[in-house]
């Protein structure tokens, strides 16, 4: 099989977050149509972390990381001080041939697919006009760990009413 469709790709991206965040015990909300930027909240009690997912076969390495160019529109929605959840970018790699996206074996079904995150809460105002370069550190993995992360800066973002530089 060729290139997966981007709904192929929108969908194992959702799938991806669906397990992980499954795994750490929070909720998840998906948004249909993503008006805000924002494809899915995950949700710790009334705690929540928004996310912007976006999906990607051939990523664009620059200095070691990755690097997503995303829309200015979403970049400001999530970037926003006035935001009552902070507002991430989540980029999935994967393979180009969905026939490897998943892998069946006497174990059990695993997903090949990797994400990596990046805060773009309080974030500077984008250098382009209509599209930004997101830097994603090959170690911000979007695992368990990371979604836990989120929360703790929730938490204190809702403690504090502070900022990411204060926090």
């Amino acid at each position: 099989m060729g290139d997966a469709a981007s709904w192929q790709k929108e969908r194992a991206s959702y799938a991806h977050l669906l397990w992980l965040a499954t795994q750490a015990g929070y909720r998840v909300a998906d948004w249909t149509p993503d008006i805000d930027g924002v494809d899915a909240t995950l949700r710790d009690g009334g705690l929540m972390v928004d996310l912007q997912l976006k999906c990607t076969m051939r990523p664009r390495v620059v200095d070691g990381d990755y690097a997503f160019d995303l829309d200015v529109a979403t970049y400001n929605k999530l970037r926003d001080p006035l935001r009552s959840a902070p507002g991430y970018l989540a980029l999935m790699v994967i393979d180009p041939d969905v026939e490897k996206w998943i892998v069946h074996d006497p174990q059990g079904v695993s997903l090949a697919v990797q994400g990596y995150w990046a805060m773009l809460q309080d974030e500077a105002p984008p250098a382009g006009k209509s599209r930004t370069a997101i830097r994603l550190p090959r170690h911000q993995v979007l695992d368990k760990a990371a979604l836990g992360a989120m929360f703790d800066f929730s938490q204190r973002m809702a403690q504090f009413g502070l900022g990411r530089g204060q926090a």
